[in-house]
Protein backbone atom coordinates (compact mmCIF):
# COMPACT_ATOMS: atom_id res chain seq x y z
CA UNK A 1 0.00 0.00 0.00
CA UNK A 2 2.59 2.45 0.80
CA UNK A 3 4.70 1.75 -2.42
CA UNK A 4 1.40 2.70 -4.32
CA UNK A 5 1.09 5.76 -2.88
CA UNK A 6 4.77 6.62 -3.26
CA UNK A 7 4.51 5.76 -6.60
CA UNK A 8 1.57 7.49 -7.35
CA UNK A 9 3.42 10.13 -5.36
CA UNK A 10 6.13 10.31 -8.07
CA UNK A 11 3.88 11.99 -10.62
CA UNK A 12 3.34 15.33 -8.95
CA UNK A 13 7.53 15.65 -8.47
CA UNK A 14 8.97 17.67 -11.22
CA UNK A 15 12.12 16.87 -12.88
CA UNK A 16 14.80 19.38 -11.69
CA UNK A 17 14.30 21.98 -8.76
CA UNK A 18 14.15 21.52 -4.44
CA UNK A 19 11.13 19.61 -3.00
CA UNK A 20 10.04 18.82 0.71
CA UNK A 21 10.28 15.17 2.03
CA UNK A 22 8.91 14.51 5.57
CA UNK A 23 9.54 11.33 7.18
CA UNK A 24 8.35 7.85 7.04
CA UNK A 25 8.66 4.62 5.22
CA UNK A 26 6.29 6.04 2.18
CA UNK A 27 8.80 8.92 1.83
CA UNK A 28 11.59 6.87 1.60
CA UNK A 29 9.55 4.24 -1.10
CA UNK A 30 8.96 7.84 -2.96
CA UNK A 31 12.51 8.32 -2.81
CA UNK A 32 13.71 4.99 -4.42
CA UNK A 33 11.21 6.01 -7.11
CA UNK A 34 12.71 9.70 -7.88
CA UNK A 35 16.10 7.93 -7.85
CA UNK A 36 14.71 5.76 -10.59
CA UNK A 37 13.04 8.16 -12.71
CA UNK A 38 16.32 9.94 -12.79
CA UNK A 39 14.96 13.59 -11.37
CA UNK A 40 17.29 16.10 -11.02
CA UNK A 41 15.69 17.57 -7.63
CA UNK A 42 17.57 18.40 -4.62
CA UNK A 43 15.78 17.79 -1.03
CA UNK A 44 15.02 19.72 2.15
CA UNK A 45 13.86 17.39 5.13
CA UNK A 46 13.38 17.63 8.92
CA UNK A 47 14.02 13.75 9.23
CA UNK A 48 17.41 12.22 10.02
CA UNK A 49 16.11 8.97 8.57
CA UNK A 50 14.48 10.27 5.29
CA UNK A 51 18.27 12.52 4.52
CA UNK A 52 20.16 9.06 5.63
CA UNK A 53 17.91 7.00 2.70
CA UNK A 54 18.59 10.22 0.17
CA UNK A 55 22.34 10.20 0.94
CA UNK A 56 22.30 6.42 0.33
CA UNK A 57 20.66 7.08 -2.84
CA UNK A 58 22.32 9.75 -4.21
CA UNK A 59 19.71 12.47 -3.76
CA UNK A 60 21.70 16.15 -2.83
CA UNK A 61 19.95 17.52 0.59
CA UNK A 62 20.64 21.14 1.17
CA UNK A 63 20.12 22.85 4.34
CA UNK A 64 16.02 24.41 4.92
CA UNK A 65 17.72 27.61 5.07
CA UNK A 66 19.24 27.54 1.67
CA UNK A 67 16.23 26.69 -0.17
CA UNK A 68 14.72 29.23 -2.32
CA UNK A 69 11.58 28.18 -4.28
CA UNK A 70 10.25 24.89 -2.64
CA UNK A 71 7.93 23.66 -5.88
CA UNK A 72 6.11 20.40 -3.73
CA UNK A 73 6.67 19.25 -0.50
CA UNK A 74 5.55 15.33 0.57
CA UNK A 75 4.56 14.13 4.18
CA UNK A 76 2.52 11.67 5.93
CA UNK A 77 0.31 11.69 8.53
CA UNK A 78 -1.48 10.16 11.84
CA UNK A 79 -4.77 10.99 10.12
CA UNK A 80 -6.59 13.49 7.55
CA UNK A 81 -10.07 14.49 7.17
CA UNK A 82 -12.20 15.19 4.25
CA UNK A 83 -11.42 18.70 4.75
CA UNK A 84 -7.48 18.11 4.59
CA UNK A 85 -7.21 18.81 8.15
CA UNK A 86 -4.45 16.80 9.58
CA UNK A 87 -2.21 15.46 13.12
CA UNK A 88 1.08 14.99 12.38
CA UNK A 89 1.58 13.92 15.88
CA UNK A 90 3.68 10.83 16.02
CA UNK A 91 7.44 11.99 15.17
CA UNK A 92 7.76 15.24 16.95
CA UNK A 93 9.22 17.54 14.46
CA UNK A 94 6.06 18.81 13.56
CA UNK A 95 7.63 22.44 13.93
CA UNK A 96 10.14 21.81 11.29
CA UNK A 97 7.52 19.76 8.71
CA UNK A 98 5.24 23.30 9.18
CA UNK A 99 7.82 25.57 8.13
CA UNK A 100 8.69 23.36 5.04
CA UNK A 101 4.97 22.67 4.54
CA UNK A 102 4.86 26.64 4.70
CA UNK A 103 7.69 27.25 1.99
CA UNK A 104 5.81 24.74 -0.62
CA UNK A 105 4.16 26.32 -3.50
CA UNK A 106 1.82 22.84 -2.77
CA UNK A 107 1.85 20.71 0.13
CA UNK A 108 1.23 17.28 -0.22
CA UNK A 109 0.07 14.24 2.19
CA UNK A 110 0.90 10.41 1.70
CA UNK A 111 -1.42 8.07 3.13
CA UNK A 112 -3.11 4.70 3.05
CA UNK A 113 -7.18 4.80 3.21
CA UNK A 114 -7.12 3.75 7.38
CA UNK A 115 -5.71 7.48 8.01
CA UNK A 116 -8.62 9.25 6.47
CA UNK A 117 -11.76 10.13 8.07
CA UNK A 118 -14.80 12.21 7.80
CA UNK A 119 -13.82 14.42 10.99
CA UNK A 120 -10.47 14.41 12.77
CA UNK A 121 -11.22 12.43 16.35
CA UNK A 122 -9.71 12.86 19.39
CA UNK A 123 -7.59 9.09 19.34
CA UNK A 124 -4.68 10.71 18.15
CA UNK A 125 -3.01 13.77 20.60
CA UNK A 126 -2.26 17.33 19.27
CA UNK A 127 1.31 17.65 20.69
CA UNK A 128 2.39 21.00 21.22
CA UNK A 129 6.46 22.27 21.04
CA UNK A 130 7.12 24.31 23.75
CA UNK A 131 9.83 26.52 25.62
CA UNK A 132 10.56 24.11 28.09
CA UNK A 133 10.14 26.80 30.60
CA UNK A 134 6.54 27.28 29.89
CA UNK A 135 6.11 23.92 30.71
CA UNK A 136 3.82 24.55 33.62
CA UNK A 137 2.01 27.23 32.37
CA UNK A 138 0.94 26.11 29.09
CA UNK A 139 -0.24 22.56 30.90
CA UNK A 140 -2.66 25.28 33.25
CA UNK A 141 -3.59 27.00 30.10
CA UNK A 142 -4.62 23.83 27.67
CA UNK A 143 -6.74 22.27 30.44
CA UNK A 144 -8.40 25.63 30.59
CA UNK A 145 -9.14 24.89 26.44
CA UNK A 146 -10.29 21.26 27.59
CA UNK A 147 -7.44 18.76 27.29
CA UNK A 148 -5.96 16.70 29.52
CA UNK A 149 -2.01 16.89 29.04
CA UNK A 150 0.67 14.14 29.05
CA UNK A 151 4.27 15.38 29.38
CA UNK A 152 5.99 13.07 26.53
CA UNK A 153 9.52 15.42 27.11
CA UNK A 154 10.09 18.81 28.16
CA UNK A 155 10.02 20.25 24.78
CA UNK A 156 6.83 18.28 23.94
CA UNK A 157 3.20 18.07 25.51
CA UNK A 158 0.01 15.89 24.44
CA UNK A 159 -2.95 17.26 24.58
CA UNK A 160 -5.90 14.57 24.38
CA UNK A 161 -9.45 16.36 24.06
CA UNK A 162 -12.95 14.20 24.34
CA UNK A 163 -14.46 16.36 21.13
CA UNK A 164 -13.61 19.13 19.19
CA UNK A 165 -16.48 21.64 18.49
CA UNK A 166 -14.13 24.65 16.43
CA UNK A 167 -11.09 23.20 14.62
CA UNK A 168 -10.15 26.50 13.76
CA UNK A 169 -10.94 28.33 16.80
CA UNK A 170 -8.81 25.55 18.96
CA UNK A 171 -5.59 25.87 16.46
CA UNK A 172 -6.27 29.74 16.89
CA UNK A 173 -6.36 29.49 20.79
CA UNK A 174 -3.22 26.92 21.03
CA UNK A 175 -1.05 28.81 19.00
CA UNK A 176 -1.96 32.07 21.12
CA UNK A 177 -0.53 30.40 24.19
CA UNK A 178 2.63 32.09 25.22
CA UNK A 179 5.59 29.68 24.96
CA UNK A 180 4.50 26.93 22.20
CA UNK A 181 6.45 26.58 19.71
CA UNK A 182 4.12 25.08 17.53
CA UNK A 183 1.18 22.62 17.39
CA UNK A 184 0.92 19.40 15.28
CA UNK A 185 -2.22 20.17 14.26
CA UNK A 186 -2.02 21.11 10.24
CA UNK A 187 -5.28 23.46 9.70
CA UNK A 188 -5.86 23.86 6.19
CA UNK A 189 -2.38 23.72 5.15
CA UNK A 190 -2.45 20.25 3.17
CA UNK A 191 -3.48 21.17 -0.42
CA UNK A 192 -4.30 17.44 -1.55
CA UNK A 193 -4.05 13.85 -0.24
CA UNK A 194 -3.04 10.74 -2.08
CA UNK A 195 -4.78 8.00 -0.68
CA UNK A 196 -3.77 3.77 -1.69
CA UNK A 197 -6.62 1.90 -0.73
CA UNK A 198 -7.76 -1.17 -2.19
CA UNK A 199 -9.40 0.10 -4.82
CA UNK A 200 -6.77 1.77 -5.87
CA UNK A 201 -5.35 5.54 -5.83
CA UNK A 202 -7.73 7.96 -5.25
CA UNK A 203 -6.79 11.61 -4.44
CA UNK A 204 -8.51 14.57 -2.40
CA UNK A 205 -7.94 18.14 -3.23
CA UNK A 206 -9.13 21.29 -1.41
Amino acid sequence: MKRLCAKAALELVPDHGTIGLGGGETISYLCEYIKEAGKAIEAITPSDQTKKVCKQLGITVIDINEAQDVTIAFDGCDEVDQNLNAYKSGGGIHTKEKIIAKMAQEYVLLVDETKVVEKLDCKVPIVLEIVPEAASYVTKEAKKLGAKVKERNEKLLELYFEGISDLKKLDQDLKQITGVIEISLFYQIAAKVVVAGTDGIKIIER
